[in-house]
């Protein structure tokens, strides 16, 4: 660990704000990173040895500030954060943060959209090519994506959620011009960044907003297409958090099927609404033995908490193939009869 007196490294950072955030917060950030990352970052928090409450709160402030200058920067550009921070924090303490925070913050292309009737946004997009379709909608928020999404025509409608699941990343030019466009179109102003966008979890996001019919259209017509990126699309369609969703009739009918062992790792980071609406559904007893057994079972490894999750998850999937139980889609519009 560096010493008091000399600057601290940003994996030293990251390290001293994990133990600062507690074990339940930095379980949910290591799931976020790559194995090397992991690694690295665990090295450091092993390395840390004593800390003073001022380094401690000196690092989180940071984070917080850094988070803070992002967000106003996403939603109004640098300008914008500049004004609220100073207005927040002074004028000397937000020009020291935007200062110190600008060459790491970055705003995201087509935020000027983000607060645009998709309706808009579809009627500049819908005689546009497919690839183009695809880069916008994956850099929008994935609700107005999936409004874009459902009505395009059915046609067109796998084609782009194709290139949306098979992107990887797109030149600064090419985003730039089409930024221009669709700025000059919606009257707005915006900033961009130039990084990778698109991938499966892009299309995971949007899809997992509309409803059951265009979900089932889509996958269907790709099926026939490219079955592995199908495959690769429902198995992240539905992640463990999701559980809480579900009614009543299937939470139930899931947990009879879930053995005990899964359940017991599973809930061990879970948050107390997952817990709650998993030990409500089942017998007192078994929720108390459950409990009993997460006290007693002490630290455990990521990766058997993530398995146990995923073997729920797939039983969840399989039933819901089956017909067994139903799994909410968009806005909770559909009709169950």
């Amino acid at each position: 660990m560096a010493k008091h007196g000399r600057e601290l490294s940003g994996i030293q950072k990251v390290a001293v704000l994990l133990v600062g955030l507690g074990p339940e917060v930095s379980v949910e950030i290591f799931k976020q990173l790559t194995e090397p990352e992991i690694d690295q970052v665990t090295m450091e928090i092993s390395n840390i040895r004593q800390l003073k409450n001022s380094q401690t709160e000196q690092v989180i402030n940071e984070f917080y500030e850094m988070i803070l200058a992002q967000d106003y920067m996403n939603e109004g550009g640098l300008e914008y954060a500049r004004d609220i921070l100073e207005k927040a924090l002074g004028k000397d303490k937000a020009l020291d943060t935007i200062g110190r925070l600008t060459s790491r913050l970055q705003v995201k292309p087509f935020s000027f959209a983000r607060k645009a009737d998709p309706n808009q946004i579809l009627n500049i997009l819908q005689h546009e090519h497919s690839q183009t379709i695809a880069l916008v909608l994956s850099y929008l928020d994935p609700k107005q994506s999936s409004q874009i999404l459902s009505a395009l025509p059915p046609e067109k409608q796998a084609e782009v959620a194709r290139r949306i699941a098979l992107m990887e990343s797109t030149s600064p030019e090419v985003i730039h011009q089409v930024e221009q466009i669709l700025e000059r179109k919606l009257s707005a102003t915006g900033a961009q960044d130039y990084t990778s966008t698109g991938g499966v979890e892009a299309i995971v996001r949007v899809l997992s907003k509309v409803d059951r019919g265009t979900e089932k259209a889509i996958l269907s017509k790709l099926e026939t297409e490219t079955p592995d990126l199908v495959a690769e699309i429902k198995k992240r369609m539905f992640v463990f958090e999701d559980i809480v969703n579900l009614d009543t009739r299937s939470i139930q009918r899931v947990i009879r099927e879930v053995n005990d062992a899964d359940l017991t790792y599973a809930l061990k980071v879970a948050s107390d609404e997952v817990k709650d609406t998993i030990y409500s559904n089942m017998s007192t007893r078994r929720a108390d033995l459950i409990r009993e057994e997460i006290g007693l079972m002490g630290p455990v490894k990521l990766k058997d908490v993530e398995d146990a999750q995923t073997n729920i998850v797939s039983l969840i999937r399989s039933l819901e193939e089956k017909g067994e139980i139903i799994v909410a889609r968009g806005e909770g519009n559909e009709v169950i009869v």
